[in-house]
């Protein structure tokens, strides 16, 4: 089915045309109707696979019907997201599908100044987008008004209440009208999380799609037992080998992020970085300079492990293994998006075993080992320019064939 052939506004349809949007992804072929019937939603599916516009394509269409039975601009529909990236990012995604239908979006976050919000919510909002600290701190000075909401969607549900925003979530409930919609949306979830989701919605319709496997199947995946203090070497060898990859490295801590950054800068590699502590404008620059490529390598914490779209991620390297196992499937997520191909690459230090232990029982699978012999261990941590050495890119490729001969297999049986 195509999007021409849904009941949905000619406008959207125009703009999903622009964008290249001719047929539904699974996920979206699969809300979209429960959501344009009124149905409460509770969606997983794997990271990539186009959750934001499973929602905002039905609830851009509905709004766009109702607009005209009242003419006063007031807040229809409330997107409560865990980071301000996913609020620019999200509010971006509405803003485009919903191009050619005058209806107003905005992204609400902290870390920048709040007088134009206030501007843009007293003219009049449709679609809020918001993280809950500075919507909070604007309910309370009474510029938003929440009475009229006819969808709340929680995106990265599972990390929302995982990270105790089920406070935040009950607390809003209490400012929405009695009658509205609700709608899950995340790329995992287990029963703790599933039960404080059922508590706040009334009998949701739960879509799943690919539960068994939580990982694209577009991201080949392969380990490296690497010591800690050593990971840095294997980095600038991956980097220098792949000049012209787009890289998402993943560290764990945000004094790790400038101390890997630090490290490449002294042997000439250019990296930017981006965690918590960096102020929003920063951080907003530094991700529109690695989205348009104008760097090519950035450093993270798990701040943009969930939900953030980066167009054309060659790479994302687990420089370290995350605490949390989940936190992998969103790392990866990164590459790897829509039809598109990716490398996921792993370093392991002997402490980290558990955590690589824990990844592979939740994923339910075994990432390959790339085996590195002590001489070529060796090589590495005195690896230079005057050095070349191709054995990253063949065990890479040896990689990407076993994985595709493994799926060949799979699909026989």
């Amino acid at each position: 089915m195509k999007f021409e052939q849904y009941n949905i506004s000619p406008e959207i349809k125009r703009s999903l045309e622009e964008l290249g949007f001719r047929r539904p992804t699974d996920i979206q072929f699969k809300s979209i109707p429960s959501i344009l019937k009124g149905d409460d939603v509770l969606a997983i599916a794997q990271t990539g696979t186009g959750k934001t516009a499973a929602f905002a394509i039905p609830i851009l269409h509905m709004l766009q019907q109702r607009s005209s039975m009242n003419s006063r601009r007031q807040v229809k529909c409330l997107v409560m997201v865990p980071t301000r990236e996913l609020a620019v990012q999200i509010a971006e995604v509405f803003d485009v599908i919903g191009k050619y239908t005058r209806l107003n979006i905005l992204g609400l976050y902290g870390g920048v100044d709040q007088d134009s919000q206030i501007r843009k919510l007293d003219r009049g909002v449709d679609v809020l987008v918001a993280t809950p600290g500075r919507m909070f701190d604007l309910v309370s000075q009474e510029h938003i008004d929440l009475s009229r909401v006819d969808v709340l969607v929680l995106d990265e549900a599972d990390h929302m209440l995982d990270l105790g925003f089920i406070k935040d979530i009950r607390d809003v409930l209490r400012h929405l009208p009695r009658k509205h919609q609700t709608l899950f949306f995340s790329a995992t979830i287990d029963k703790e999380i599933k039960d404080l989701a059922y508590s706040v919605v009334y009998n949701p319709i739960r879509i799943q799609v690919s539960p068994k496997d939580p990982v694209s199947k577009n991201v080949n995946h392969s380990l490296a037992f690497i010591e800690m203090d050593d990971k840095r070497f294997f980095l600038e060898r991956l980097v220098k080998e792949l000049p012209d990859n787009k890289i998402l490295v993943f560290v764990r801590t945000k004094v790790r992020a400038e101390r890997v950054h630090n490290a490449m800068a002294r042997i000439g590699i250019n990296t930017i970085t981006m965690h918590g502590d960096k102020e929003q404008q920063d951080r907003l620059k530094i991700m529109d300079e690695f989205k348009s490529g104008e760097s090519k390598i950035m450093i993270t914490t798990d701040v943009n492990a969930r939900g953030i779209d980066i167009p054309d991620v060659d790479f994302v390297v687990n420089y370290d293994l995350p605490e949390v196992p989940e936190n992998y499937v969103h790392r990866v997520g990164r590459t790897g998006r829509g039809v598109k191909k990716g490398q996921a690459v792993s370093f392991c230090s002997t402490e980290e075993k558990p955590l690589l232990e824990a990844i592979e029982n939740y994923m339910g699978t075994k990432i390959r080992v790339m085996q590195i012999d002590k001489t070529e261990y060796q090589e590495t941590l005195s690896f230079t320019d005057d050095t070349p050495n191709d054995n990253w890119k063949l065990l890479l490729d040896e990689q990407e064939a076993f994985e595709k001969q493994s799926r060949r297999k799979k699909n026989k049986k």
